[in-house]
C-alpha cells in the first residue's frame, strides 16, 4: 500500500511489519502506526543558554526532536526549514527542541542565531542525550529528526536533512490523529 503524504511517498510494507518507510534520496523517513509505538521518550538536559530542559513537561503536545552540529552540512540545509516550521506550528501545540552533539557552545549559539532557530537545543556535548535516545536513532550520523506524539511516544523519524513538505506532513498527520482521539 502506497500512501502519498505531501512531497514523498511512504510504502507501508517497506521496513518492519507495521511501519512504514521510504528513502528519498540520502533521507529515510519512518512513520511508526499508533498500535506499534513505543514508550514514551524520555530526554532532560541542559540547553546551550544554561536552562533546565525535560520534554516530559511537554506532554499532551506533539514534539519535534532535531539532532544536529553547525559543522553538518546537511544540518545546515534544514536549519532554515526547522526554524520556519517551528514558528509555523508553536500555535498548534508542537514544541521543537534541538540535540546539539559535538559541538563547543560558542559554535552552536552562532549557528542558531545564523539560521534563526528559535526554540530551545540540548548541550549534548556529554553524550547524555543520546544516550537516552539510542533506543530510536541510528548509532552515528546527523541530522536525525524524531517527532513524538501527544504522549511521548515516536511517530515518525527522518533520517537526514528533513525537507519542508515531508516535516509538515508528518506534523499534520500527527496532529490529526491526537484530534481525532480527542474527539
Amino acid at each position: 500500500m502506497m500512501v502519498q503524504l505531501r512531497g514523498f511517498l511512504s510504502d507501508g510494507g517497506a521496513a518492519t511489519a507495521g511501519q512504514g518507510s521510504s528513502a528519498i534520496g540520502s533521507t529515510t523517513v519512518t512513520e511508526y502506526p499508533v498500535a506499534t509505538r513505543a514508550a514514551p521518550v524520555d530526554l532532560s538536559g541542559t540547553s546551550l543558554t544554561d536552562e533546565a530542559i525535560d520534554i516530559a513537561a511537554w506532554r499532551g503536545q506533539v514534539v519535534v526532536i532535531n539532532v544536529w552540529g553547525s559543522w553538518c552540512a546537511p544540518c545546515r540545509e534544514e536549519a532554515p526549514i526547522l526554524a520556519a516550521t517551528s514558528a509555523a506550528y508553536a500555535d498548534d501545540g508542537v514544541q521543537f527542541v534541538g540535540v546539539n552533539v559535538r559541538d563547543n557552545r560558542a559554535a552552536a549559539i552562532a549557528f542558531e542565531e545564523a539560521y534563526g532557530i528559535t526554540y530551545p537545543s540540548i548541550d549534548d556535548s556529554d553524550g547524555k542525550a543520546l544516550l537516552s535516545l539510542a533506543e530510536h536513532l541510528p548509532a552515528a550520523g546527523v541530522p536525525v529528526t524524531l517527532i513524538l506524539d501527544r504522549e511521548g511516544r515516536p511517530a515518525a523519524r527522518v533520517l537526514g536533512a528533513v525537507q519542508e513538505s515531508t516535516l509538515t506532513a508528518l506534523l499534520d498527520t500527527v496532529l490529526a490523529e491526537a484530534t481525532a482521539a480527542g474527539s
